[in-house]
């Protein structure tokens, strides 16, 4: 008895020890790496549910052109625009739930390289999408474009739990907005694929714009375009997957939840040695005369300027808001960026709403508030969100928790996107988009995101500030090992089931 119950002591001051060695180490390459593999998943994710944006447009071009009503080019109807861009977001939401479940039962690893294989020949897939018809076509690339949303979807709360478990107390937020921040180098990937790709396309297959000649505006070769920008998104998720393969099992998972200090050791001195959502942009852009009308440019010139202008936005707010963050979170503190981020959000979208119909004539202080408004997102929630749920919950439940709140976050945007998709149409009859009811205008849609984000700043003091303590020292699994240690000496601690 008295053998076993320090042997069980032991164990628990080995997992202690791995646990206060992996907090105390210094930042190496090895940290830098982990940040490299992680965040290449995340750039694949932004450019596979991004990209669809740039090429939406030629999409409704392509299969929605009606020659006995040639007024205006094709354009998505509202149930194929909805299921185009839906399927993907709606397997975000589910595989975030589901792979953030196994990745507790399993292991982060296992699970790691499934979510990068569903990735990978799913984007392949997206722009192999077979038939003749327009219903088919939609049908088929929404199909593989929900199977890469659900890929996405788990690669999401596995990569924030890997990097949290592999960072130092230190400078662990840092770490995990660093991965985050490759979502905007992503978007802004897309954004550049499709505009090289379009350009390349442009001077091969030179097009009239549609009102020189409705048909001959959108060349056959166009149906190309868009599966080319589809089918470039597996290439970082392929070259990606070889080195994910080579990372050990994180030394918190193999330590608290299978009980293993003993290989957790091991593994870490292997280790130590070596929506706003984007999905509206087009309309805004439009809505402010920054990109002319459609029947004033052929198909291929029009994925060129939409992606231009979304590429633009990108690098001069989301990217730089994302990098804002990594450099003072473990500074600042995720809370108080929270706080801001909701806050100026919340000024930024009233002051494009109240004065809305002045300020649509004044085009670079619209847009220059639109940039700020996306600045302070990513400057604040949508970073935040996505770190805090990595470092609150305990080890054996922290990929699950974590794609449960990611899922959350998921279908906000979901709400959000198609929300504003309909709510934003002319409240006057036959002022709204080909195929849209009447809505309640750009200006009242503005406003209640405005209200929305002023909520989201209310709720954030309920969240505590986890900046500096490890994250055991979070969730309380130090004081309830040494509890178990001394009262319960014959458990196995932290079982995952």
């Amino acid at each position: 008895m008295v053998h076993e119950r320090v042997k069980t002591e032991d164990d628990a001051d080995n997992q202690l020890e791995v646990l206060s060695a992996l907090d105390k180490a210094r930042t190496q390459w090895y940290h830098f790496t982990a940040i490299c593999i992680a965040g290449l998943g995340f750039f694949t994710h932004a450019y596979d549910l991004f990209c669809i944006s740039t090429v939406s447009k030629l999409l409704g071009r392509i299969y929605f052109f009606d020659p006995e009503h040639a007024s205006h080019p094709g354009v998505l109807p509202p149930s194929a625009s909805a299921a185009v861009n839906g399927a993907a977001l709606s397997g975000t939401l589910l595989g975030r739930l589901f792979f953030g479940w196994l990745g507790d039962r399993m292991g982060r690893k296992k699970v790691y390289g499934v979510t990068l294989k569903i990735m990978v020949i799913c984007s392949l897939a997206s722009g192999l999408s077979f038939c003749h018809t327009a219903k088919g076509v939609m049908a088929t690339i929404c199909f593989f474009r929900f199977w890469l949303g659900f890929g996405i979807g788990g690669d999401y709360p596995l990569s924030a739990t890997i990097m949290a478990e592999y960072a130092n107390q230190r400078t662990r937020g840092s770490f995990i907005a660093a991965v985050f921040a490759m979502q905007g180098t992503g978007i802004v990937a897309g954004g550049t694929a499709s505009i090289i790709v379009s350009v390349i396309f442009n001077i091969a297959y030179p097009s009239p714009s549609f009102k020189e000649d409705p048909v001959a505006s959108t060349p056959p070769e166009a149906d190309v375009l868009w599966r080319v920008v589809f089918m470039l998104g597996a290439i970082p998720a392929f070259l990606t997957y070889y080195w994910r393969m080579k990372m050990p099992e994180t030394a918190r998972y193999t330590a608290l939840v299978e009980g293993n200090a003993r290989q957790a050791a091991m593994d870490m001195a292997k280790v130590m040695a070596v929506d706003l959502s984007n999905l509206f942009q087009k309309d805004i852009f439009s809505g402010v005369g920054w990109l002319p009308e459609a029947e004033n440019m052929s198909a291929i010139e029009e994925v060129f300027r939409i992606s231009r202008a979304q590429v633009l936005i990108a690098i001069c707010s989301t990217l730089a808001g994302y990098w804002f963050t990594v450099l003072t979170i473990d500074w600042l503190g995720r809370r108080p960026i929270q706080l801001m981020g909701f806050a100026m959000m919340t000024g930024f979208m009233l002051a494009l709403a109240i004065p809305y119909y002045a300020l649509r004539e004044r085009h670079l202080v619209f847009l220059i508030l639109y940039a700020f408004t996306f600045f302070f997102a990513n400057f604040g929630p949508n970073t935040t969100t996505f770190i805090i749920p990595a470092e609150l919950f305990p080890a054996r439940m922290r990929s699950t928790c974590h794609g449960i709140s990611a899922a959350a976050g998921k279908a906000g945007a979901i709400v959000g996107a198609f929300g504003f998709l309909y709510a934003a149409q002319s409240s006057k009859e036959g002022q709204q988009d080909h195929g849209y009811p009447t809505g309640l205008g750009v200006r009242t849609a503005l406003i209640i995101l405005g209200i929305i984000n002023g909520q989201g700043f209310l709720c954030t003091f309920l969240v505590p500030e986890t900046k500096g303590l490890s994250l055991e020292d979070i969730s309380g699994e130090n004081a309830e090992k040494h509890s178990q240690a001394i009262d319960h000496p014959r458990t196995i601690l932290f079982h995952p089931w």
